[in-house]
């Protein structure tokens, strides 16, 4: 049994903001996006990437799209001081993208970061420092003004060291680590001090990154606390307001959303959602969910699924089948009434419209995936997937009852059979089902004439195991057909009849002509389809189909 939460655990205080704006706020452009797949992602995994797969993620991250991106924490190893140095010597950076480095507000390893990317043309060099009180208790054990003297000596050596390396211009990003779970009142003490001793103007601005480092609390309080540093920080003309979300609670994404929403330029996290523990936030996410509000990303996520590839390539992660947007199923609805729905959205979906198909919130091809996948057929689906699939891969359009009653047969082979039916798997049980065959009442020939004004037809019939010839003549060859059957005394009543021109159901790709008839015989009432590359001679074995499946009780 779970320990008692309220003797074990302390509730997060809520900030107090009475007159928060965020609420009333919509995100109207997309913010400056830096990855941090290469450091925090890179740091999380059970082994790290090689040298080939970091520079594969790079140029990956630069053409999605990223500026910004955090290479690495380069005192921390040599194969990250190494890789940083590989960047600028082989001048494998981008023009308009700029490398990012993380240090420790400690003297030798700023000194070692400042190494690694002298020469660059443009780096973010990010410093950072725990603030909050279990850490200036229990880990430093340090007053507030030690802490805050850390990172005011750590920036202050950057700003030195950065004077001596002319030809690279540096930005300084400064993180109170566990800023979450930080009073205030110090965290903007903290940010205040580090912005003077840089000397931050609207020309020379810092990044300041508000991290969620650990997820303490609902999104709405750190929106909170990301309006309120937002309203008093000094210099706020001189600052780039930063957010770096971990996803503790389940609820980096929304965090983002909203501390956007309360006033934040700048988003760092990573693909998928990688990261120490449960994960930074998910840039891809993010990133589309701004797309289905009419907001471009500014990313690049047109072929998703070669993302996905590259990212399970470097990290050794798999992408979840129901990751947002991404995973494999996704666009995959097996349920019988999602199907229906969608089936339906995508015929009333125009070209050059507003998206507005059920179920799906983003147009598939959009990311580069096909509708082929949308619909897939198990024992938990009903007509509307049957129906899709055999339209899409195969031109035969059921009518309704059709539908209802070739849905029950599907369901009743996955049920059987367990597991996915393909669309070749759901043709050849309609095939079988349906489409004229051999065995009682079988039609065995059939020629049509002209005769006497009208249509006269001779139907070679197996009838109760005994090969008769029939002839009828009527104004149409189904209405011939009818009178031939009625020659044997078998009366048929025809309630429906449709016919399409299909491809892809025969090995030969060949154009067919698919009629379907539903006939009643002797009270029932039910289907037959015939498929022939002559339409006349389709619908007379639909028809013999529909009162062979009749006078056997299918």
């Amino acid at each position: 049994m779970l320990a008692n939460p309220q003797t074990k655990y302390t509730a997060f205080p809520p900030v107090g903001l009475k007159d928060r704006t965020w609420p009333n706020q919509v995100i109207s452009q997309p913010p400056v996006w830096m990855s941090t797949d290469l450091r925090d992602g890179n740091q999380s995994l059970f082994e790290p990437m090689n040298g080939e797969k970091k520079l594969r993620m790079f140029q990956t991250l630069c053409a999605i799209g990223f500026k910004e991106i955090e290479v690495a924490f380069p005192s921390a190893s040599d194969t990250d001081f190494g890789f940083v140095r590989k960047l600028i010597d082989e001048n494998l950076i981008p023009e308009d993208v700029t490398i990012e480095v993380l240090t420790q507000a400690r003297e030798h390893l700023i000194r070692r970061t400042m190494e690694s990317v002298r020469g660059a043309k443009k780096a973010i060099v990010h410093v950072y420092n725990a603030t909050s009180r279990p850490f200036r208790d229990i880990v430093f054990n340090m007053s507030r003004d030690e802490v805050r003297e850390m990172a005011v000596a750590g920036v202050k050596l950057v700003r030195e060291i950065a004077a001596t390396m002319p030809e690279t211009d540096i930005q300084l990003e400064y993180s109170p680590e566990t800023f979450t779970g930080t009073e205030l009142d110090f965290a903007l003490e903290v940010c205040d001090a580090v912005t003077a001793a840089w000397g931050a103007t609207p020309e020379r601005k810092v990044i300041l990154n508000l991290p969620t480092t650990v997820e303490l609390t609902t999104p709405n309080v750190y929106a909170d606390q990301i309006e309120w540093m937002h309203r008093h920080l000094a210099r706020r003309d001189s600052v780039i307001l930063s957010l770096h979300p971990h996803n503790d609670r389940g609820t980096a994404v929304a965090a983002a959303e909203l501390g956007l929403m309360a006033g934040a330029d700048r988003v760092e996290g990573c693909l998928f959602g990688n990261g120490e523990r449960t994960g930074n936030v998910d840039i891809v996410t993010l990133g589309l969910n701004l797309y289905t509000q009419g907001v471009h990303p500014g990313l690049d996520f047109s072929d998703i699924n070669a993302v996905v590839r590259t990212a399970e390539h470097c990290t050794q992660l798999p992408v979840h089948p129901r990751h947002p947007y991404a995973g494999d199923l996704v666009f995959t609805a097996f349920s019988g009434s999602h199907q229906d729905a969608i089936k339906k959205g995508f015929a009333a979906q125009k070209a050059g419209e507003r998206w507005n198909v059920p179920y799906l919130p983003i147009d598939p091809a959009d990311l580069g995936r096909s509708y082929d996948s949308v619909i897939r057929v198990n024992s938990q689906s009903g007509k509307g997937g049957v129906a899709y699939l055999l339209e899409a891969d195969f031109g035969v359009v059921m009518p309704r009852r059709m539908q209802i009653e070739f849905s029950s047969v599907v369901q009743g082979v996955a049920d059987r059979q367990g597991g996915e039916l393909s669309s070749t798997d759901i043709w050849q049980i309609f095939s079988d089902t349906y489409v004229q065959q051999g065995g009682r009442d079988a039609c065995r020939a059939v020629r049509v004439f002209e005769q006497d004004g009208g249509q006269a037809i001779e139907l070679t019939v197996e009838i109760d195991g005994q090969e008769r010839v029939l002839r009828g003549h009527g104004n149409g060859p189904i209405h011939a057909a009818v009178q031939a059957f009625a020659s044997a005394g078998i009366a048929v009543e025809v309630h429906g009849y449709e016919e399409r021109s299909m491809a892809g159901a025969h090995d030969d790709g060949s154009a067919k002509a698919c009629a379907i008839v539903e006939v009643g015989v002797g009270g029932r009432s039910t289907f037959g389809v015939g498929v022939n590359a002559n339409i006349v001679t389709a619908s007379i074995q639909a028809l013999c189909s529909g009162v062979r499946r009749a006078r056997a009780g299918s």
